[in-house]
């Protein structure tokens, strides 16, 4: 398959690599001239775009989603997949599947889960929303880039579970941090409590498989330093999309506000911008009771 990836990033580049390794024929566009293994570079994103059976996006918010959109679609082949797998508002996605949808273009929003370790190992979840064709034609092209793709129904359909699941996530990642800050404080071993919780009702994703504690569960960033795998940057952009799409839906999410509005404070005002989503245990170690 002709493909053309634009976006070269810590995502998209070992992305891009792993449809080249499979035998795609991939051209690669990003703005700061990345080089990829097996990727041809173009010179512009819609020389990248240009005669692609699928282009396949990866970029950082919408306004540069909807950019790179107005650029790219009219350089795209009519019945070519636009596939779109950045993490955006809900709003941007479903604007710009539209101006794709009007160009006789087949439209997928599909963002990832994994983070960066899942791009290289070719495990990544996708979560699509938009045209069932579509999905079809790049169902190829999921199965060698992650390990899961599920159909979430019409465009912006992708976003609005990426964003739902990462809010989960935020605030679950929150309240495992509090409960070994205050177990350490109560006396109880961390082991003891890892398990106990993972084997109870507190069993969770951030507890069993990404343990906020060093030395305990799985090996997790936690046992690197914090060194992050999903950094409390990210998570704080998705923690805000979540927050946005609440307003546009009106809906009502009270731990999500405060999940958002505690990585606010850990990012923007404490030591937590460049480290993992996790390091929030060091941050509730070090505070009292307020």
């Amino acid at each position: 398959m002709k493909i053309g990836f634009i976006g070269l990033g810590n995502m998209g580049a070992p992305m891009a690599a792993n449809l080249a390794k499979a035998g795609h024929e991939v051209t690669g566009f990003d703005t700061a001239g990345v080089e990829v293994e097996g990727v041809a570079n173009a010179a512009s994103a819609a020389e990248a775009a240009s005669g692609a059976e699928v282009v396949i996006t990866m970029l950082p918010n919408g306004d540069i989603l909807r950019r790179v959109a107005d650029e790219i679609v009219p350089a795209m082949d009519k019945g070519a997949v636009f596939l779109d797998c950045s993490t955006v508002d809900v709003a941007s996605a479903r604007a710009v599947a539209e101006k794709a949808q009007e160009a006789g273009l087949l439209a997928l929003d599909a963002p990832v889960s994994g983070g960066v370790g899942g791009a290289q190992g070719g495990t990544l979840t996708f979560m699509v929303g938009g045209d069932e064709k579509g999905f079809n034609i790049a169902k190829e092209l999921f199965d060698i880039m992650g390990q899961k793709a599920v159909h979430c129904g019409p465009s912006g359909n992708g976003q609005a579970a990426k964003i739902c699941n990462n809010m989960i996530l935020g605030a679950t990642m929150i309240v495992t941090c509090e409960a070994f800050a205050m177990a350490d404080k109560l006396g109880l071993d961390r082991q003891a409590m890892f398990d106990v919780v993972s084997t109870s009702s507190g069993y969770s994703w951030s507890m069993n498989t990404y343990c906020p504690a060093p030395g305990v569960g799985p090996q997790s960033p936690a046992d690197n330093d914090y060194k992050p795998g999903f950094a409390a940057e990210l998570m704080l952009k998705d923690l805000r999309l979540a927050q946005q799409a609440a307003t546009d839906a009106d809906a009502d999410t009270p731990l999500g506000a405060a999940a958002m509005r505690l990585y606010e404070e850990f990012v923007e005002r404490e030591d937590g911008k460049g480290r993992d989503f996790s390091a929030m245990l060091p941050r509730f170690e070090k505070r009292g009771h307020s």
